[in-house]
């Protein structure tokens, strides 16, 4: 699976502009796997530190449990007020790996502006695809990216 840093290598061009949709605003949608295999969306926050993309949940929720049994999992970015989409609306296709090793969760902690309140399940989140999708004019301007392939744009009149 791919850090968030190897999507930067990766897509030099593409990366920055999905990160800044997700750091315009805190809130996003996450969407994880029910026990059934029925969708089920969240709003939730992620962190970036260092090489890593981060997500946070509380002991307990609904979908830290999802998670944990099938970390498979989409991120849409908060595409914000408005209409017209400014900076594009940002997809990431992921893979959510609980931590559990002492070290990880410290680094982790470390990272966060301060500690998160009582207990809670933390993940590394491995990006699986990003997307991108622009309003140009008349038409939309789509940007994919799967690890360790190039940056394709397809135009949709």
């Amino acid at each position: 699976m791919t850090t968030w840093q190897e999507f930067e290598q990766q897509a030099p061009g593409l990366a920055p502009r999905i990160r800044a949709r997700f750091e315009a605003h805190k809130h996003h949608v996450l969407a994880t796997l029910t026990k059934d295999g029925s969708p089920r969306v969240s709003g939730t926050e992620v962190d970036f530190h260092g090489p890593e993309l981060y997500l946070g949940s509380m002991a307990g929720a609904v979908k830290a449990a999802d998670l944990r049994r099938d970390g498979r999992c989409a991120l849409h970015a908060n595409p914000g007020p408005g209409t017209d989409l400014a900076g594009g609306d940002a997809k990431l296709s992921l893979r959510a790996v609980e931590l559990t090793d002492p070290a990880e969760i410290a680094g982790y902690e470390a990272g966060l502006p301060e500690p998160p309140p009582g207990r809670y399940h933390a993940f590394r989140l491995e990006l699986t695809g990003a997307v991108l999708t622009e309003v140009a004019g008349d038409h939309l301007v789509i940007s994919s990216w799967h690890p360790g392939g190039p940056v394709r744009v397809v135009e949709r009149r």
